[in-house]
């Protein structure tokens, strides 16, 4: 793996592609067959919004605030959950290496509908900045630190850049952020990306639909048989995502909500992992070390797919986040 950083580097070995399972796409789709249901049971508690909305918050050991044992906040991908393998691989391997752990759903994930028009989106890091906010004020001697995939990759790093040295957050840990939205809506537009691309745009139309039934929200809400509106990810971003979240259209959206701009300015320990033939993402997107700042250790590796990152073998599989992330965690938590 190629790294680049002023800090010290994480203690786990490098990423190496599990044998028979190097292709990009095997690598973003075996972890979804491998660990198809969810095995880790969680509470859920709802915490209301200052604009009259929710959000979830789930926790598989209810938090103490205990400044031994820091708290992990964990975001999502887009349509995730607590039930994505991806989560419910961390939350174990976190607990075991000592940490708390906070899984916080985006508004309208989880299969419950949130309770205003709007929902969620790339550069959402108004939510996670002021649940942080009520994790401080709860856990006010506990230090807190991130973890994001996917959307929420792209979330925590653009929140982390914008907040700087004000940072509430020891240190943070991004895998497989789109880092470009205009690069990444491309990418996710052509060959085999398509299919990625139409089973979320599918799973969010499902999730409009649900809350299209309360008429009072459907009547707030743009037009769900608008044409083209589910076709691609521009096209969706520009009827629904932008109107909704207060953006002027879909390039507004996607130029205020990439996380990339930010990177240079953040200034807490942060992993940014990332694998070049990620297939959600253009690999022009990816920085070099002259696009981040000094606290941003790159974890740049050339196989790895999308929130993949699967080593061992096919036979034995070894999830590699989940070694790499604690471990990561930890040595910032020493230093």
């Amino acid at each position: 793996m190629n790294t680049a950083s002023n800090t010290d580097h994480p203690t786990s070995q490098p990423f190496k592609p599990a044998t028979g399972l190097a292709n990009c796409h095997l690598q973003t789709i075996f972890p979804v067959f491998h660990r198809p249901k969810p095995w880790i049971r969680t509470q859920l508690q709802w915490l209301a919004t200052p604009d009259g909305d929710r959000i979830g918050l789930h926790t598989p050991v209810r938090l103490r605030d205990d400044p031994t044992q820091p708290i992990v906040l964990v975001l999502h991908g887009l349509e995730g959950s607590v039930e994505s393998s991806y989560i419910q691989g961390l939350m174990p391997a976190l607990l075991s290496a000592g940490f708390q752990v906070a899984v916080m759903h985006f508004r309208g994930c989880g299969g419950i509908p949130n309770l205003l028009p709007r929902a969620y989106h790339s550069g959402d890091s108004g939510d996670p900045r002021w649940l942080a906010e009520k994790l401080a004020e709860h856990y006010p001697n506990t230090p807190l630190m991130a973890v994001g995939y996917s959307l929420g990759g792209n979330v925590l790093l653009k929140w982390l850049g914008e907040d700087g040295e004000n940072s509430p957050l020891k240190a943070a840990v991004s895998v497989s952020a789109p880092l470009d939205l205009h690069l990444s809506s491309k990418r996710m537009n052509t060959g085999f990306s398509r299919v990625y691309q139409k089973h979320l745009l599918d799973s969010l139309k499902e999730s409009l639909k649900r809350k299209a039934q309360d008429p009072a929200i459907a009547q707030k809400m743009p037009q769900l048989d608008a044409p083209r509106a589910f076709s691609n990810f521009r096209h969706f971003d520009d009827h629904f995502t932008a109107p909704l979240h207060g953006f002027r259209d879909v390039d507004d959206y996607y130029d205020r909500a990439s996380s990339r701009p930010h990177l240079i300015n953040i200034a807490r320990p942060t992993y940014l992992i990332h694998a070049v033939d990620d297939p959600f993402v253009s690999p022009k997107a990816i920085p070099t070390a002259a696009d981040v700042s000094g606290s941003v250790t790159l974890g740049i590796s050339k196989r790895g797919g999308h929130v993949g990152f699967i080593s061992g073998s096919l036979w034995q599989p070894r999830y590699w986040l989940e070694e790499a992330i604690p471990a990561f965690l930890h040595a910032q938590l020493a230093a």
